[in-house]
């Protein structure tokens, strides 16, 4: 066996790298082993980089809370840049039902702390001009919410990690985890053998995979969503836009301006795209061209450059599983984001590295409360 470690990580993603960063910074020796050439090569690189508190659920605002104090001080405590903006979340609502949930949810939100509130349509309209006014009732406006790079901010995460003791080794898939006596003692690789305390898989896509290497099945199954990026503009407004009326082939979709100026977008496909497939589709740029443009015409100018196609690693109800199953000690679940590992990952990554550590706070335990393996899957994520 090679070296021994406290903690393996399966994956260098964006929940993988953060949680490294959390255990180095605890003093903790950890490893993570990436099939990938290099970190976020995986699901990360196709995130477009929207990071919010504003979620249905205590356990995700909680943990994105932490996340975008993360986010938001990482250029000031660090020095690296990775395009932070602090754009804030507009819902902005048309419809009647959409009010009375939203109006609903805010109780919820603001309960855990969030800084968010209900603005009524001359606001919204201020925060985007030339915002179709018609039917526009208002919306709910979170101000502290934000977004990066998430190409940026992974290596940034990354490099702290290395400074700090993290080992990563690339190009080397696990074969196979290692226990006895139901508990975890490490890992193997084409390359040999690992010890470790602790293994965690944070496979993004691949989590129900690996996680049958552990002998513990989870209900994780990617589907695909499809995003694009535009040239760069002059900034003519500042919120990540979510637009949650259903379209032709779409649940919702949403918007924002990043730190150079382009527009990237992305939508929910209804019905939902099940599948590993990353090819790029016909179908996506008509379909949120003309939901962008009928909410915003000044849009309909702007040159597309690219668009591509990523997976979401979901659950039946929209939730993460982020656990520690009594099962197999030692066995740590950081999988199924749904396609928020980029908003959820260095906040979770602090509470899953201190529950390794064996020091969780009330709010490290309350915020993986949400996230367990046994649970019956059978409420809905709201915001999803």
């Amino acid at each position: 066996m090679k070296d021994k470690y406290d903690v393996i990580i399966i994956g260098a993603g964006s929940v993988g790298v953060p949680l490294a960063l959390a255990l180095a910074e605890r003093k903790l020796k950890t490893l993570v082993l990436e099939a990938e050439a290099s970190p976020g090569q995986g699901q990360n690189k196709c995130a477009i980089g929207g990071l919010r508190a504003t979620h249905s659920d205590g356990s995700k605002i909680k943990a994105c809370l932490r996340s975008l104090s993360i986010f938001s001080g990482w250029k000031k405590k660090h020095g690296d840049d990775i395009g932070w903006i602090k754009g804030g979340y507009l819902f902005p609502v048309y419809t009647e039902n959409d009010e009375l949930v939203l109006k609903e949810l805010l109780k919820v939100q603001r309960g855990f702390g969030l800084n968010i509130d209900w603005i009524d349509a001359a606001r919204v309209r201020a925060l985007v001009p030339g915002i179709a006014a018609t039917d526009l009732r208002g919306g709910t406006w979170s101000p502290d919410d934000g977004s990066a790079s998430p190409l940026l901010a992974i290596n940034a995460f990354y490099r702290r990690a290395v400074k700090l003791g993290a080992e990563f080794r690339f190009k080397e898939p696990v074969t196979e985890i290692l226990s006895r006596n139901g508990a975890v003692t490490g890992l193997r690789t084409a390359r040999g053998s690992y010890g470790a305390k602790w293994v965690v898989n944070a496979a993004g896509a691949q989590a129900a995979a690996v996680s049958e290497l552990a002998g513990i099945k989870v209900p994780v199954r990617p589907d695909c969503h499809e995003a694009g990026i535009t040239e760069p503009a002059e900034r003519f407004f500042e919120p990540m836009v979510v637009d949650l009326r259903p379209g032709d082939k779409s649940k919702n979709y949403y918007f924002y301006q990043n730190f150079e100026g382009q527009l990237v977008f992305c939508l929910t496909p209804q019905p939902q795209l099940w599948g590993a497939d990353r090819r790029s589709t016909s179908e996506f740029l008509p379909e949120i061209s003309k939901r962008m443009i009928a909410l915003l015409p000044n849009v309909a100018n702007l040159k597309v450059r690219r668009t591509w196609r990523g997976l979401y690693p979901m659950t039946p109800d929209g939730f993460p599983v982020a656990d520690l199953p009594a099962a197999l000690k030692g066995y740590v679940l950081a999988v199924g984001m749904c396609g928020q590992g980029f908003m959820l990952g260095p906040g979770l990554g602090q509470a899953l590295a201190a529950h390794i550590a064996g020091k969780p706070s009330a709010e490290d335990t309350e915020i993986l409360a949400g996230f367990k393996l046994n649970r019956s899957f059978s409420g809905q994520e709201k915001l999803k």
